[in-house]
Formats: C-alpha cells, structure tokens, sequence
C-alpha cells in the first residue's frame, strides 16, 4: 500500500531499548543456573512496567504520544476538539451542524469499516473542514494484545479505506481506548503516523450525565489541550440524547468565554491559525 507519509526512522524509547536490553541478559543468564531466579523475577517486572505503560492512554514512555498541542498552538491560545468513534449516522450529522454554527472545526478519529459503511457522510465530514484521522478498522477491545502483523492489518485497512472514501490520508492514529502495546510503534513509524492521545476526556461513552462530562472536560483547561469527545459510542442521557449534544454546545461557550479558540489538529501541527 501506498504510505501515509515520510517513513520515519523508528527509534525505540529509553524504556523499550531497556527492555530489549534486559531480555538478552535474561537469556545469557540460561547458562547459568543460579541467575534465573533473578533473572526471571526482572523480566516479570519489566514486562509489568510495559503494561502499565500501555494502559494509561497518556504515557510516552513507549515513544511520542500527541497529548497537547505545539506550543505554538497554546501561545495562540488555541485547543483541539476531537471527536472518536464514528461516524455515526444518527449523531454525527447533528455535531456537525453544532460545530458549523459556531464556524468550528474538530478533528474526527473514525473507525474503518463505519466509514466504509457511511461514505458519504465521511466525504460530508470533510466538505465541512474537520479532517478524519485513523482510529483502526475495527475497533477491536483487545487491540493492545494484537502481535504486531494484526495490529498492521488494522491501521492499514483504516488507512487504504479512509483514503480510498475521503480522498485524504490519516496523519494521525489513536488507539481504541487509548490502549497499546510497545509493538504499535514501530508500526506507526513505518506508515508515516503519528500517535495521538488527549489531554482531557470525558467518559461519554459511560457517563450520562452532560455536566459532569462538561466538568471533567474543562477541569484545569487551558491553551494547548486536547479534548476527546464521542460521536460513535455516545452514552444517552436520561432523556434519550446522545451526551455529546448536550455537552458541545456548552463546551464551545466556555471556550469561548475563556478566550480559547478551537482548532483542526492537522493545523495546530502544520502552525496554521483560525
């Protein structure tokens, strides 16, 4: 397949060089008996730091992991909405018309086959300014415990289908659930993407409640952030409305009081303003 971008050279973190390290010393140990309890013992530990790594969404102890925007960005006073999930063909077109009243932009990180199954509203999403990222094929739960040819097959099929559909590639990729292992890097590297994580999130796929999602949303918010927002998935309130509804309009109000201007992820990394 076609890349998505310059092939980056991939550089392990300090933390999976380490590892690697201690592997070939763990093996060098096999010719000496009385070293494997030790040996073992510090494999087990490293392996338990790598998945406690992998688990916390937010952690760049596996490589670079986008969870603010450039300073630049932030010194402009700017913040990106990003939207996961879909798309989704009851609550999409509704966010969209949200996002176009107040002349917003947000960056959407859609799953393969939805967008294989919703082409033309994807090709809407893109009419409109918000730029589509990949977020896999199939958002499978068990993501982070793929080897690393599945895990290609899933960003690649995002890829070619998303490109195929839009007419634009992914820069950017988010694992399901922000959940990865330290073979996803290397594969990243290879297609030209980057991982993109999230600053603050408001659990709207479980939380019903809009004010609370709001809350956890704009909790410490200031210039840089990135928020994480669900158009598939979308927890209801108790009167049946996807939570992201209730939610964006408020959200955009802050950020309009506070003085803070949303802005496409693809342009606070390319240094443009809106």
């Amino acid at each position: 397949m076609r890349r998505s971008g310059p092939i980056a050279r991939y550089l392990p973190s300090p933390l999976t060089k380490g590892s690697a390290l201690l592997h070939v010393a763990a093996l060098a140990s096999l010719v000496r008996p009385q070293e494997w309890p030790w040996a073992l013992g510090a494999v087990v530990a490293d392996h338990l730091v790598l998945t406690t790594c992998g688990l916390i969404p937010r952690c760049d102890w596996l490589g670079p992991n986008l969870t603010r925007l450039p300073p630049a960005a932030a010194a402009a006073g700017q913040v990106a909405i990003t939207i996961d999930d879909g798309p989704d063909p009851e609550v999409t077109p509704r966010v969209l018309e949200l996002l176009a009243a107040r002349g917003v932009a947000a960056t959407f990180f859609c799953i393969g086959e939805r967008v294989a199954r919703h082409a033309d509203l994807a090709r809407e999403m893109v009419s409109r300014g918000h730029s589509i990222e990949n977020h896999s094929a199939r958002h499978l739960h068990r993501f982070s415990l793929l080897g690393p040819g599945a895990i290609a097959r899933e960003i690649e099929r995002a890829q070619e289908t998303i490109t195929e559909v839009c007419g634009e590639r992914p820069r950017l990729f988010r694992a399901p659930a922000g959940l990865r292992s330290p073979l996803l890097q290397p594969v990243l590297s290879r297609l030209g993407l980057e991982l993109a994580s999230w600053t603050h999130r408001g659990f709207d796929t479980v939380n019903t409640s809009a004010p609370s999602v709001l809350r956890r949303l704009t909790r410490c918010l200031r210039a840089g952030d990135i928020l994480l927002l669900h158009d598939g998935h979308a927890a209801r309130t108790c009167t049946g409305t996807p939570v992201i509804l209730e939610v964006l309009p408020r959200l955009l109000d802050r950020l309009a009081t506070r003085q803070l201007t949303p802005i496409g992820l693809r342009s606070a990394l390319n240094g443009v303003s809106q």
